[in-house]
């Protein structure tokens, strides 16, 4: 239980220290759908 613990602790930090990353890769990705879902509804 408390090797869970510990990698828990370990996953939570690496989230606090790359959430804007991931949120840079969700935002380009969806930029990048919207894109071409315009780009074919013009076509």
């Amino acid at each position: 239980m408390d090797m869970i613990a510990k990698s828990y602790r370990g996953l939570h930090l690496l989230w606090d220290l790359n959430w804007d990353r991931v949120l840079y890769l969700a935002t380009i990705t969806v930029a990048l759908f919207a894109g071409a879902w315009l780009g074919s509804l013009m076509l």
